[in-house]
């Protein structure tokens, strides 16, 4: 492997290692040398030191686990320096809405908007979700609950790369063991890659039910796309249609 490689694998071993500590007594990880050197951003190569870049070091401390509150969550991610995104982001885009409800939309990342705001989806894409869940759902936004897979803005709003990727995960999986919602609902290739492990994209994924952790899954599309791409809203609002359906208890999900 090239250093960028193992500086990757270190990442998710790390990642992996505290996150199985987390659901122990135990609440800290010791790290190995080299492997605390490339998370500060550090591979060693053949003898030589090689400078990864937009690296930052992992705490050591194993992140909480599904009983830690959002709010207390929200904290450690506003603090968060994981990845390059600490450097250039306004503030963290945590979630926001109702932290028991029993619909979670996850989307990709922050733009410039959720950015400045700090809350997820208040651009224009956000205003038609919105108007989805008020006029084509009959719910209120805060009734809810919203986040997305980066809690930081990408530069220029290009699409998120494999490490924040990783970097950001535990965050959201403990979001939603802690929400513990009756349906979430993927929105664009991403999120929906992020929580189903696949690189399908949302065209094979969506039209069907999913299984996340045991909690029915809906992949449609993001609502940026959906301004670019109006002719795809009837599909969309397909798949709303059957979000309801689990929501109100008229179907059950074979998952």
């Amino acid at each position: 492997m090239n250093p960028e490689e193992r500086y990757l694998s270190a990442i998710k071993d790390a990642q992996a290692l505290v996150q199985q500590l987390a659901q122990g007594p135990r609440k800290t990880a010791t790290l190995s040398p080299e492997v605390a050197e490339m998370l500060a951003g550090l591979s060693v190569a053949a003898g030589e030191t090689t400078a990864v870049p937009s690296a930052s070091p992992a705490p050591a401390t194993a992140p909480p686990g599904a009983n830690t509150s959002l709010r207390d969550l929200a904290e450690i991610v506003r603090g968060c320096q994981q990845c390059s995104l600490h450097e250039t982001r306004t503030q963290t885009v945590f979630g926001v809405g109702n932290e028991n409800a029993d619909l979670v939309f996850v989307g990709e990342a922050p733009g410039a908007d959720e950015d400045a705001q700090g809350e997820p989806f208040v651009g224009k894409a956000g205003q038609l979700l919105t108007d989805i869940i008020t006029k084509g759902m009959k719910m209120r936004r805060e009734d809810v609950y919203i986040c997305n897979v980066l809690k930081c803005r990408p530069p220029n709003n290009r699409n998120p790369n494999p490490a924040e990727m990783s970097c950001c995960e535990p965050y959201l999986i403990q979001q939603l063991a802690q929400i513990k919602p009756k349906v979430i609902c993927a929105l664009g290739g991403v999120a929906a890659k992020c929580l189903l492990q696949t690189e399908d994209g949302v065209g094979r994924l969506r039209g069907q039910w999913h299984n996340y952790q045991g909690i029915p899954l809906r992949v449609t599309y993001h609502p940026a796309y959906l301004l670019r791409t109006p002719s795809d809203k009837g599909k969309t609002w397909a798949d709303i249609q059957e979000v309801m359906k689990v929501l109100s208890g008229e179907i059950s999900p074979q998952i």
